[in-house]
């Protein structure tokens, strides 16, 4: 098969989660099957920057309003992947991060940043387009990319097949119901059937209706989305869309996530010889700035920093974890009060407890091969990959029990 993967992140271009783990890797896994497989994301000057082999780029007629933008050719640095990249600097040469500013406040044109992204895909899906290359599947991912399907059916025509993957149904991608003139679609798609959601529109929502195939990212995260607890409001759309939903439960990339051939640890081990884990272990705690206690077990937890990780669950319980005889080791960025709780435990349990602000890749290989057990405590969890991470690496999860987890 000829599938495009269209995201709004992919590692190791763009990364503020487990989706770019996952568009990094599971094209990857398709290839390895056979498949032509190419990924389209939006040009971030980070992601402009590390792709190679950049070939003649291809005009966008319509820039929603940006100005000039054009489709880049490239492959990705690791895998050489072919990508696509939507070159349109007035809507992602942007400080901060790919959905928010530096101050942590979503970018108020979200909705024509990401619709100017599905359209792009969507061109390619119905009669190749733009580039000459039309796929026989458009996989989008997360309410970025929910208009693909929508601009897909609305232009008609011959085109591809569609699939939207849920990775979080709680972020929804609302806007006003004005949005949808600014970029393009229907107004009379703004119906109950359509992408009305509560008075104002959901480009997660248009996935859900108009994409011909759903997944998700776990079985049971497939069953909790149709109930009224874990849907937020999409559940009667979801349960509508059932026969077309599957759960399927994520991966990991062995390439980059193995303790055998990890270079950004402190030394290799495996399940047959895991002696080296010890050194991991202290060379943590050394980066970490806590004591350097071989005997102490050592809990780590990765993670965005926000309500749904449960991550204020574990600071509560701080002294007492303290108290036991634990050290705890925390990276993530996200909500600022939860941020400072982090700090302000760092400080107060200095030695024991050690908080690191923002996201390190590196930094997140040696905590996953240093750690003795680690924590995910989140309220619930689509499917979660620190985890499989932590399995791979011998290092004990302790979770709740909630979607993928």
């Amino acid at each position: 098969m000829r599938i495009l993967f269209v995201a709004g992140e992919a590692y190791p271009l763009a990364k503020t989660g487990g989706l770019a783990d996952v568009v990094g890797a599971l094209p990857k896994a398709f290839r390895g099957l056979g498949d032509e497989v190419r990924v389209m994301l939006p040009g971030y000057p980070e992601a402009m920057a590390k792709v190679t082999e950049i070939g003649r780029p291809l005009p966008l007629a319509d820039a929603m309003g940006y100005g000039a933008a054009r489709i880049v050719p490239a492959r990705m640095p690791d895998s050489h992947l072919e990508v696509f990249l939507v070159d349109c600097p007035e809507a992602y040469a942007r400080p901060g991060g790919p959905y928010q500013d530096a101050d942590g406040r979503d970018w108020p044109d979200n909705a024509r940043r990401f619709a100017l992204l599905s359209r792009a895909a969507a061109l390619l899906g119905v009669a190749g387009g733009l580039a000459g290359w039309q796929p026989d599947i458009v996989h989008a991912h997360d309410w970025q990319t929910g208009l693909v399907p929508v601009y897909m059916r609305q232009w008609g025509g011959r085109g591809a097949g569609s699939v939207f993957t849920i990775h979080n149904l709680h972020y929804q991608g609302v806007f006003p119901p004005a949005t949808l003139g600014e970029v393009g679609v229907d107004p009379a798609l703004n119906t109950i059937d359509g992408l009305e959601y509560w008075g104002n529109v959901s480009l997660l929502k248009a996935g859900l209706v108009f994409s011909d195939f759903l997944t998700t990212v776990s079985p049971t995260y497939a069953r909790e989305i149709q109930t009224e607890g874990f849907g937020y409001g999409l559940d009667g759309v979801v349960r509508w869309r059932a026969q077309t939903l599957r759960g399927i439960l994520n991966g990991i990339d062995p390439e980059i996530w193995s303790p055998e051939t990890d270079a950004m640890i402190a030394q290799p081990y495996s399940v047959s010889d895991v002696s080296g884990k010890a050194r991991c272990k202290a060379a943590l705690q050394a980066e970490a700035g806590l004591l350097p206690d071989a005997g102490a077990p050592l809990l780590g937890l990765l993670g965005r920093l926000v309500w749904q990780k449960g991550v204020d669950i574990v600071l509560g319980a701080l002294p007492e974890i303290v108290e036991m005889g634990f050290q705890v080791v925390i990276q993530g960025a996200g909500e600022p009060g939860i941020e400072a709780r982090c700090r302000e435990a760092a400080t107060i349990f200095a030695g024991k407890v050690s908080a690191h602000i923002g996201y390190d890749e590196r930094f997140a290989h040696v905590i996953e091969a240093g750690a003795d057990m680690f924590a995910v405590p989140s309220r619930f969890e689509p499917c979660g990959l620190t985890q499989m991470y932590a399995l791979r690496y011998g290092t004990l999860p302790v979770v709740r029990r909630t979607g993928g987890l």
